[in-house]
């Protein structure tokens, strides 16, 4: 049979970002400290449950954490054993050469699904295929060595298209002795319902402010370097995501905010066609990160939270309205992608559909209208 081939045969994931370190590389992990003794504890009692469903918002460090618990099981094979009893947090004394193959996706006791890599059309796929879940059969079907504990990390799991969350599902139902599945999900509902029963479901939360902090401090040291302001400003919009903070912060996010707040505010056409202009090449990036923003900023309104820009106070709108705004945003958005329709022209329509809600909510609410 043939070596299947390492991850790091293969161009970085478009979601890697320049000089960040991977998940699998990652020994650090910051704002986890609860689910990290969730894992132990389990771990430790010697009734590990076969599954885990990670879940949790975009770049807090969902996948960091998978590898983490592997990465110690892998260096403590007995649960019983006295580093284990010992240990408070998943953090390990063990040697470069383990450390080493599971950063370089190397390690034959882990097998880590993503969406696949496309040779002909040099790209990785849209979603996880079935033939992804089907290396699951003869991963499971090898002699493990180093401790005989092998971990199936399927990373962005709700990636998955129907077919292989069925093989996923087969392979759940019957699992070898001392195997773990670490399904990593930002969106756990999109999972079939069968596959979320299998798995023993482990929550973590967006980064306060201090962890948010430690956490860009040691994947960027630059990061607070420069503009006081701009970096407070990126740090607010990231809610707690030390990615989504580093994404924005390399993209210019705070200048299109800017942008975005001031046209919303005056809903002036003029600043409607300058926001959606910049939307129309789909090769910049701007369509994708103007959305997310929105949706940031229609998930403060439903919050009753503050902007960061002190001088913006946002209309009080009843909280369905809002809701109803991002539901329709979102459905709409999706469709942009998969029929490849005209940016400029949905981005024009978002905006003027959030300046009629606006309006209509403050026409229900004046003294004439009562």
């Amino acid at each position: 049979m043939a070596r299947s081939s390492k991850i790091s045969d293969f161009p970085a994931p478009p979601d890697q970002m320049p000089g960040i370190v991977l998940p699998r590389e990652n020994l650090r992990l910051f704002g986890h400290q609860a689910g990290e003794r969730v894992l132990l504890a389990a771990y430790r009692s010697g009734r590990m449950h076969h599954a885990w469903l990670i879940t949790g918002t975009e770049g807090i460090g969902k996948a960091t954490l998978a590898f983490r618990i592997a990465r110690f099981i892998l260096a403590n094979p007995d649960p019983s054993q006295d580093s284990v009893t010992a240990a408070g947090d998943l953090d390990i004394h063990a040697p470069q050469g383990l450390i080493g193959k599971i950063a370089h996706g190397a390690h034959p006791n882990i097998l880590h699904l993503q969406r696949p890599w496309d040779e002909k059309r040099k790209r990785y796929g849209t979603e996880i295929s079935v033939d992804t879940m089907r290396r699951i059969g003869p991963f499971l079907g090898m002699t493990a060595g180093e401790g005989g504990w092998r971990f199936v990390v399927v990373d962005r799991a709700d990636e998955m298209n129907h077919n292989a969350a069925n093989a996923l599902l087969k392979a759940l139902e019957e699992p070898p002795a001392r195997t773990l599945f670490l399904l990593v999900s930002a969106t756990p509902g999109r999972l079939l319902a069968t596959i979320r029963s299998r798995c023993r479901t482990l929550p973590l939360r967006p980064l306060d402010g201090s962890d948010l902090g430690a956490a860009l401090a040691h994947l960027d040291p630059d990061f607070s370097a420069g503009d006081q302001d701009k970096g407070d400003l990126i740090v607010f919009l990231a809610e707690g995501s030390p990615r989504r903070a580093l994404e924005l912060a390399s993209q210019n996010a705070g200048a299109l905010y800017g942008e975005l707040i001031d046209a919303l505010k005056s809903c002036e056409p003029l600043a409607f066609h300058s926001l959606a202009d910049q939307c129309a090449d789909p090769r910049s990036g701007t369509f994708g990160q103007l959305l997310d923003l929105y949706a940031g900023y229609l998930h403060r309104r439903v919050r009753r939270e503050a902007e960061p820009d002190g001088d913006h106070n946002p209309p009080l709108l009843p909280l369905v309205t809002w809701a109803e705004l991002w539901e329709k945003s979102a459905r709409s958005a999706s469709d942009v992608d998969i029929y490849n329709l005209d940016r400029k022209a949905f981005v024009l329509d978002l905006l003027e559909r959030h300046a009629g809600a606006v309006s209509l909510g403050a026409n229900r609410q004046s003294p004439a209208a009562a």
